[in-house]
């Protein structure tokens, strides 16, 4: 694993042309790792990024007695007869995503205990509605030492479970805990993202009966028992859009392959109205960045709105635009927390509340800049792209847990950016 202490070193002004390529995403195959213990036997699934998340939640499927073979982007996982029913602290502190095993291990095992979640620091994120939800489904749940405990009794119950919000967490492991469920489940006002419908389609594959994954309402039919199965993962829309960016920030063109174009309606139709030319065919997409981007107003929303993970990326193209934008942010309420980062290299943001005015500035000067998170890390080196001089982003350990070899695809594009290691 990278060493916490490493930091990127970029030095702004180059130009940035070729053809990237993108693996499977990250918010589709934790959750599809975790899927697979809900049947014993050798799973296997393909397209699998070689991301940090990804080793962490191995270890999460070890500690709960699973074998895990990771070769190249192709991971085979062998799930016991008898599962360990727990997620410990150490695991699910460095990765919500952890959280989504309550589900599984219930449905398996009629008991779990689970850390309370950790991963990026974006504000409160309650996980009632993964609770409230399996709850419906017959689960009890206890809080110790700040220890969740799970238990049911028997299996879990079918039951018509109504979100307050679309949350994508809590539709995931809803859906893991009542594919094994006595009886019928129906989520309504549930998530409709693309990872939603591709873990709907490797649980299919399993042999549940899921219907209508992409729309507002989830049908479950609960079958006794679940088999292995081979997936392939996803392409991940968001390592595709931050270098659709990064293209726009240099003035580049840049065609990202093994992509799916349509899960970034959104997001393409913000970077068109900046002054981005784009073509898009069925698995690629070519960006070709205006000399100057030009101003553009967003608001992020649950899917097929503008996704949140998108937007520090796009305020960093911004930060140097023409003009004034205003952005909202819906879903995370520390989301503004890169925003002094990118205010030391000389962007003006103003930010009050889940809004953001940002007028854009003539250029952006390197400093060194900190990393909070995966997807503001990523914007910041995006930033650094079009920067004076040198900016350095330490901690980019965040990063690492969501694009794999991001130093090495930007320099392959024409980038100047290097990895220091934390000894150097």
């Amino acid at each position: 694993m990278p060493a916490v202490g490493d930091r990127f070193i970029v030095t702004g002004g180059s130009q940035l042309n070729g053809t990237v390529g993108v693996y499977g995403a990250k918010n589709a195959v934790l959750k599809q790792m975790v899927a697979m213990l809900l049947a014993a036997g050798t799973h296997r699934l393909s397209n699998v990024p070689g991301i940090l998340d990804v080793k962490l939640m191995t270890k999460v499927l070890e500690h709960a007695g699973a074998t895990c073979r990771f070769e190249g982007h192709e991971l085979e996982v062998d799930v016991p007869d008898e599962l360990n029913p727990e997620a410990p602290l150490e695991l699910v502190r460095a990765m919500r995503a952890s959280i989504i095993v309550l589900g599984p291990l219930l449905a398996r095992c009629g008991s779990a205990r689970v850390a309370f979640p950790g991963g990026d620091d974006l504000g409160a994120r309650p996980i009632d509605m993964h609770l409230d939800g399996l709850r419906r489904l017959g689960a009890t749940f206890e809080l110790d030492h700040g220890v969740l405990h799970g238990r049911i009794d028997g299996r879990l119950r079918g039951a018509t479970i109504n979100l307050d919000f679309p949350s994508v967490g809590a539709t995931e492991n809803v859906m893991l805990g009542s594919v094994m469920a006595e009886g019928q489940t129906r989520i309504t006002n549930a998530a409709r993202e693309p990872e939603i419908q591709d873990l709907a389609l490797q649980l299919t594959k399993m042999g549940a009966k899921v219907e209508g994954a992409g729309t507002a309402e989830i049908t479950i039919d609960g079958v006794e028992r679940l088999d292995p199965a081979e997936h392939r993962v996803v392409p991940d829309r968001l390592a595709a859009g931050t270098f659709t960016v990064a293209a726009a920030i240099t003035a580049g063109r840049v065609k990202v392959v093994d992509c799916v174009p349509d899960h970034l309606r959104m997001e393409l139709r913000k970077l068109e109205a900046a002054g981005c030319e784009i073509e898009r065919g069925d698995d690629w997409v070519e960006i070709l960045g205006p000399d100057r981007a030009t101003a553009v107003d967003f608001a992020t929303l649950p899917y097929p709105g503008f996704h949140t993970d998108m937007h520090p990326q796009l305020v960093a193209l911004l930060a140097v635009a023409d003009g004034t934008s205003i952005i909202t942010e819906n879903l995370y309420d520390a989301r503004f927390k890169y925003a002094g980062e990118l205010a030391r290299m000389g962007a003006d943001i103003g930010t009050e509340w889940q809004h953001a005015v940002i007028s854009g500035v003539d250029r952006l000067s390197g400093c060194p800049v900190v990393a909070p998170d995966i997807r503001a890390g990523a914007s910041l080196v995006l930033a650094g792209l079009v920067a004076e001089g040198v900016t350095t982003v330490s901690e980019i350990h965040h990063i690492d847990r969501g694009y794999e070899d991001f130093e090495g695809r930007l320099v392959a594009l024409g980038a100047n950016v290097n990895r220091v290691t934390g000894e150097s």
